[in-house]
């Protein structure tokens, strides 16, 4: 009998098993098992994933817990489960007077998450706070520790060369106590650098979030869908000549980020419905499940979002959320 896969978008998709592990001897035990050699995807909370169709195969729901944080004279050093929700891990650092990921609070998912998708928010990077992440080869049992995780914007070595074959297991964090506030963004800006603390700056981006996005457990969605587009500076000098209140956000190598939100709004996109997938009201980078939508739902939508930036401001939007078809990931750009 076909099992429902969990997922935040709260679409109705099934594999042939989901199996919850909460250890490395048990998740290797999983994939062993699989005489049948059917498909095997590990997921944390199934956020930042559309599954597009059902999945032939077997879920691994990765819950191997735990948080040890140690520290020396010039930082803490934190060795996170990669089953941990992400948030719950930045609340504790935060309870415990230690600063650093602050401007990560609320974001959906797990710790196992953090480092393959090179999560961020707010002028803060996870490859800022990264010490290396420990990978299960599931093959045979050997724990590899990878310090050098080749992070991008959104991406991450773990998306490509490991994706195969490892999970990850456990995530280490190192966090200076020569703390510096990074007020770069939004409504942080306001904050006075000399004075803000770690939890006032935790506080602001929860009441943010909180304001501007919807909780999947009341509606379901997968975190941002769209990953904001990275492009020419020429090019976005001449968009800003039209558009002269276009957010931008100057990167190195004369390139320049927009926001693909702000990008979506412009095109009179909010709310906008297709099946029950809709654009979310405040914050057009995510799109909600509102009244049953399906995998199809959500993918016409996001293709009709791409149509119209891309016929208003000549600018391509790509996939953050990761598309996975009936046997394993799938190329979103392609796809959609």
């Amino acid at each position: 009998m076909k099992q429902k896969i969990p997922n935040t978008f709260g679409l109705t998709v099934f594999a042939q098993n989901v199996v919850t592990v909460t250890s490395p001897e048990q998740l290797q035990q999983v994939w062993q098992d699989n005489y049948q050699n059917l498909p095997i995807m590990i997921i944390g909370e199934g956020s930042n994933t559309l599954f597009t169709c059902d999945f032939d195969g077997i879920i691994i729901v990765n819950r191997i817990k735990g948080i040890t944080i140690s520290e020396t004279e010039q930082a803490w050093h934190l060795k996170v489960g990669a089953g941990e929700t992400w948030h719950d891990l930045v609340s504790t650092t935060i309870k415990q007077n230690i600063p650093g990921l602050e401007n990560l609070a609320l974001i959906p998912g797990c710790v196992g998450s953090a480092p393959i998708q090179n999560i961020g928010a707010y002028g803060v990077e996870f490859q800022k706070v990264a010490d290396y992440v420990e990978l299960l080869e599931l093959a045979t049992g050997k724990i590899i520790t990878v310090t050098d995780g080749q992070y991008g914007y959104r991406e991450s070595i773990f998306k490509k060369e490991y994706l195969q074959g490892y999970a990850v297991i456990n995530v280490g964090i190192k966090l200076p106590k020569q703390w510096q506030p990074v007020l770069t963004y939004g409504e942080l800006r306001n904050f006075d650098p000399k004075i803000v603390t770690a939890k006032m700056i935790f506080d602001k981006v929860c009441e943010i979030r909180c304001s501007k996005l919807p909780d999947p457990k009341v509606l379901g969605n997968g975190g941002s869908f769209f990953k904001n587009p990275v492009i020419d500076k020429i090019v976005a000098d001449k968009l800003l000549e039209i558009y002269p209140n276009m957010p931008i956000y100057p990167q190195a190598n004369h390139q320049t980020k927009l926001a693909a939100g702000w990008l979506i709004d412009q095109c009179g996109l909010k709310s906008y419905q297709i099946g029950g997938a809709a654009v979310h009201q405040q914050q057009a980078l995510v799109l909600v499940n509102k009244d049953q939508a399906t995998a199809q739902d959500v993918v016409e939508l996001a293709r009709h979002i791409k149509k119209c930036v891309l016929q208003k401001f000549s600018v391509n939007l790509s996939p953050e959320i990761r598309f996975i078809g009936n046997s394993g990931e799938i190329d979103a750009d392609n796809y959609l």
